[in-house]
């Protein structure tokens, strides 16, 4: 067997476990106030992350505003992430834009110590499903990483699609954001029995229970990225089939944490690094073209959060 193969066997089997134990981590960036890295802060807000136990690690991908770095900050985020993670649980770093431009960041991300790598839908152009294909191709050929392919906005593979991403070798799994179930159950039904898949819809947790009932119960959690607490406790519970703790998480907290979301474009970044500086973590702001939120939507965050953490007795 060679390396290349070899190695996505082995991330792809501990990302299976760590799938089976904890939530998938999307750790912000941390920003100083005039916008510049602030690689200290960013190392102790990872090492607080890693330390509540999720499944996996996603540096500089949407949460973390891959969009918003050049690659030295790049490197410096994805080596501070594998230094924290210590090979504790796997990192997998985000990448994306046309594949020229990613299979740059991939060598970065590989030079840094990265596990495998998210690959992000890319920039702004439309493309037919030949194109979807040839675009993960290119990144595959050009990196021994593992791949993860990631379907949201422009990006939807259909199940023929599916098949022959799932044929290169070191194209391992699928993070689907559209929450289009029905196409989602082709996929699951279309690939390779060992092919993983997560839910990394915005607010994954609203629709964890749906995406399970098409056979994918992984998600990725934003809500840990400022609240592990509450992020345990839903996960335990879904887990467990408390159906009754479940639907009280969902109803009072993530319920209305989306109609939050939804009043502002750049909200589902924007509100998770204010709710990050509101435990006390040294994120700083978001970098434009995202916005902090108003002082009206964070007064109403702070009231949300404290009554989210109160559900699973813990506090602001």
């Amino acid at each position: 067997m060679t390396t290349v193969s070899a190695g996505p066997v082995t991330v792809a089997q501990r990302l299976r476990e760590g799938m089976a134990g904890g939530v998938l981590s999307f750790p912000l960036t941390a920003f100083r106030d005039d916008g510049s890295l602030d690689p200290d802060g960013f190392r102790a807000y990872v090492a607080e992350r890693l330390a509540a136990a999720p499944g996996a690690v996603f540096p500089a991908c949407g949460t973390g505003e891959f969009f918003s770095l050049d690659e030295d900050e790049y490197r410096q985020v994805v080596t501070i992430t594998v230094e924290e993670a210590a090979g504790r649980v796997p990192v997998v770093a985000g990448t994306g834009y046309g594949w020229a431009q990613a299979v740059r960041f991939a060598r970065i991300a590989e030079d840094a110590g990265a596990d495998a790598l998210l690959v992000l839908p890319h920039y702004l152009v439309a493309a037919p499903q030949d194109g979807l294909v040839a675009q993960l191709e290119q990144i595959a050929a050009r990196t021994p990483l593992p791949l993860i392919a990631y379907q949201r906005g422009q990006v939807a593979f259909t199940a023929g699609s599916l098949r022959r991403i799932a044929a290169l070798p070191n194209v391992i799994g699928l993070k689907d954001g559209h929450s289009d179930l029905d196409r989602l159950q082709r996929l699951t039904l279309a690939a390779p029995e060992d092919f993983l898949f997560f839910n990394g819809a915005s607010t994954a947790e609203i629709q964890a229970r749906a995406y399970a009932t098409v056979g994918v119960p992984a998600y990725s959690s934003a809500v840990h990225a400022f609240a592990p607490e509450i992020a345990g406790a839903f996960f335990t519970a879904l887990r467990d089939n408390d159906h009754g703790t479940v639907d009280r998480l969902l109803r009072d907290f993530y319920v209305p944490l989306v109609e939050l979301r939804d009043r502002v474009p750049g909200y589902a970044v924007s509100l998770v690094k204010a709710a990050a500086r509101l435990r006390g973590h040294r994120v700083g702001p978001v970098r434009a073209p995202l916005t902090d939120p108003s002082a009206a939507d964070l007064a109403a965050l702070t009231t949300l959060l404290t009554a989210g953490l109160d559900l699973v007795g813990a506090s602001l």
